[in-house]
């Protein structure tokens, strides 16, 4: 068997963005039967919220949408940097954010912002949803969900899975 392809998703307190795109890219990789394939975790830059668990309102958007975000906040740190193949940020602040953390080229082409491959707006941030209403969730929810898809194609696209 192969190394797990290790994934982290990171924005800055990790209790909107990043938690979501965990629990979405689990449930894509589980629906698609390659699951097995990866190791998906998410974190923040900050640790203002280590150890509580997502949003309220990230979690009960998500689960209007059939999806559990069980994921327990925690800050980045540079054992991240060095573990994980992909480093994939929610938004261009937390993108450079994490470049400081990394001490080699190597480490600093783990980093990708998380709409890279998005057609609609490549490269674009995911909008924080935490100052916002309900409808700012709904937005972010289906962005990322969006986003889960162009990436796990990427995945099928580059590794043999």
């Amino acid at each position: 068997m192969t190394e797990p392809i290790k994934v982290v998703f990171v924005c800055l307190g990790n209790i909107c963005r990043s938690p979501l795109a965990e629990a979405l890219f689990i449930h894509e990789l589980d629906k698609e039967g390659i699951f097995h394939s990866f190791t998906i975790d998410s974190c923040g830059t900050n640790g203002l919220h280590n150890g509580e668990a997502a949003d309220k309102r990230t979690r009960e958007n998500a689960s209007k949408h059939g999806i559990a975000v069980p994921s327990i906040s925690r800050q980045l740190t540079y054992g991240d940097i060095q573990d994980f193949d992909y480093i994939i940020t929610m938004a261009s602040d937390v993108y450079f954010q994490v470049l400081r953390f990394c001490e080699t080229k190597e480490e600093q082409l783990k980093v990708h912002l998380f709409r890279k491959y998005d057609p609609k707006a490549p490269s674009a941030n995911v909008p924080d949803p935490w100052y916002g209403g309900v409808d700012g969730f709904e937005d972010v929810f289906h962005i990322i969900k969006e986003n889960t898809d162009y990436w796990i194609q990427y995945f099928k696209n580059n590794y043999r899975l």
